[in-house]
């Protein structure tokens, strides 16, 4: 009988350890590329999240809307009913309210939201900006604080603002932070530096390489997962040895093909089924190049993606 030689790699991602309590998770730990268990240690199980939003999602799907129904419009019961309902590995709380092209709601009011929210679970709490960098970096210096202690992963960091939400979220008040980097391996290498730079470690430190749905541009968010992954494991670059999450959801959801309502295009079948299979497919191509973490938004698409890591991993 045949024995395949076993592929060593040279470099490891660190782990990264965010919640506390006995639902803390960690993410990375692998030695390997993602799933070869048959070449060793495969780390930590790539962890799945769950969207919701700090106010009603009036841009999400009617049938999404309508399984939220009940809790959408107050942050902290929806947390507690996905918690209890669907157990997901952390929570991902996105401020939508905080958009200055939206309400702009304060720093202070967005940081009093999320500890509501963190004092009412257990679950790991990750914590999406508006991806304006001005108003996110007065956003996380406030959420930090109030959430000390609570080992938050603050979501995301850039070059314009990193200074200020690495030295709050994780120099001052201790939690974790994403740094995050357009689709190109150069520039994940240059924001983790600098992050670095400042005194912050890779064990505080969580990349987000970006994201889009299948089909827009995907081919290459997934070569730049290869390579990042190859470069930290093979090359033993240790400015890239940090576990990546993907917020698979946030790209998804906002394509046509997952919210083109069914009497518009009835050929296309219905919508709900297609939203799920955007997002089923975008998690899986993420997850075989390399990400350590999605975040997800229908229940059906985690149900889906957590048979999918399950049978993977034997």
């Amino acid at each position: 009988m045949l024995k395949k030689p076993a592929q060593k790699y040279s470099g490891k991602i660190g782990e990264v350890e965010i919640g506390t309590g006995e639902k803390a998770i960690k993410l990375g730990g692998e030695a390997v590329l993602p799933f070869y268990s048959f070449d060793g240690n495969t780390g930590n199980a790539p962890k799945i999240g769950m969207e919701i939003s700090d106010i009603y999602p009036e841009d999400w799907t009617d049938a999404l809307k309508e399984l939220y129904k009940d809790v959408s419009s107050d942050a902290v019961k929806w947390a507690q009913f996905v918690e209890e309902k669907y157990s997901p590995d952390f929570i991902c709380l996105r401020l939508i309210s905080a958009d200055p092209n939206g309400e702009d709601a304060s720093p202070e009011d967005c940081a009093q939201k999320v500890k509501a929210v963190v004092e009412a679970i257990k679950t790991p709490l990750v914590i999406a900006g508006t991806g304006n960098h001005e108003k996110d970096a007065k956003l996380f210096e406030k959420i930090a604080q109030e959430t000390e202690g609570r080992n938050v992963l603050l979501m995301s960091a850039v070059e314009d603002n990193y200074k200020t939400i690495g030295a709050a979220g994780v120099l001052a008040y201790n939690n974790k932070i994403v740094a995050e980097s357009s689709v190109d391996i150069n520039l994940a290498k240059q924001i983790n530096i600098l992050v670095n730079q400042l005194g912050i470690d890779n064990e505080k430190l969580v990349d987000n390489v970006g994201c889009s749905a299948g089909g827009y541009g995907y081919e290459y968010v997934i070569s730049t997962l290869d390579r990042v992954k190859l470069a930290a494991l093979t090359q033993n670059d240790k400015t890239l040895q940090v576990p990546i999450i993907t917020p698979v959801s946030f790209e998804t959801w906002k394509v046509k093909e997952s919210i083109e309502p069914e009497a518009d295009t009835p050929e296309w079948g219905n919508q709900d089924d297609r939203g799920v299979s955007m997002e089923v497919a975008a998690a899986s191509g993420v997850l075989a190049s390399g990400s350590n973490a999605i975040i997800l938004r229908h229940p059906k698409s985690v149900e889906i993606m957590r048979s999918f890591i399950n049978e993977l991993l034997g």
